[in-house]
């Protein structure tokens, strides 16, 4: 249960082009757990519809190579990498509903899938009635978004809420950042972060938790229960520690990190 969430102290707002000179000095003993929508990439109008700053795959790689490093997202871990290849990182999919350990092993919620075929059937005939709202198959979750259609939001939210309750007790309704998501109980980011800290290499290390939006302050309290950081993208209340203002302060305090771990050679 999270605890109440709160505006940002003075400390945290300095969100200027140096604010990453705030935040919390670099540690090797760091195992890092990045949000990825809005905090590693700039949000498209569909899921699809986002790309890669240059020079993110290097930094990811030399993180990955020198700390513990997770992905923990809404996204299916296929589209994860998808997006990141050629690199295959760990990773929390589906907000924790599926994840991937550093060794490759699959964790997958036990969820019946029969009702949630139904809500997909149907979701999808009312979605086509909308093109500019983007239905999201992820195999264990079904996402709207509607970014495309800010003003559908309530007949997304209530479409979606329909089909909660015909599926019963093993699924909860999500809301982010324009987009309205039926998902396994249960399962959330904070549950990722310490199912990760429970096992090699991030087991002993202290976690840092970076992302952008609501689904991410499960992952934020669970930082912070162990003694962490927690790092909150953009404006809004929140259980986190620190900000930064946006996907481009993110990258650049993550190139920061990654030159401190592996400084380029004399005279590069």
């Amino acid at each position: 249960m999270l605890g109440a969430m709160r505006e940002a102290r003075p400390s945290e707002r300095d969100v200027g082009p140096d604010a990453t000179a705030s935040l919390p000095a670099f540690d090797p003993a760091w195992a890092v757990f990045l949000d990825v929508d809005g905090t590693l990439l700039e949000f498209g109008e569909r899921p699809a519809a986002v790309t890669i700053r240059p020079g993110l795959l290097t930094t990811l790689d030399v993180l990955r190579r020198r700390i513990p490093l997770a992905l923990i997202s809404g996204r299916a871990i296929s589209d994860l990498d998808r997006l990141f290849a050629p690199l295959r990182l760990p990773a929390a999919g589906q907000h924790g509903a599926e994840r991937r350990s550093r060794g490759g092993r699959i964790h997958t919620a036990n969820v019946p899938g029969a009702g949630l075929a139904g809500a997909r059937r149907r979701l999808a005939a009312w979605a086509r009635a909308y093109p500019r709202i983007a239905l999201e198959d992820k195999g264990l979750s079904l996402a709207m978004h509607y970014r495309g259609a800010p003003e559908l939001a309530a007949e997304a939210r209530r479409a979606a809420h329909d089909e909660l309750a015909r599926l019963g007790g093993d699924y909860v309704l999500g809301v982010g950042q324009m987009v309205v998501e039926i998902r396994p109980k249960g399962w959330d980011k904070g549950r990722a972060v310490m199912e990760f800290m429970g096992e090699p290499p991030f087991a002993g290390r202290v976690p840092v938790v970076v992302g952008d939006d609501v689904t991410d302050e499960d992952g934020f309290a669970a930082a912070n229960r162990l003694g962490g950081q927690s790092i909150k993208v953009g404006a809004g209340a929140t259980v986190a520690r620190w900000r930064l203002a946006g996907v481009t302060q993110v990258l650049a305090w993550l190139d920061r990190y990654a030159r401190w771990l592996e400084p380029p050679p004399a005279g590069g």
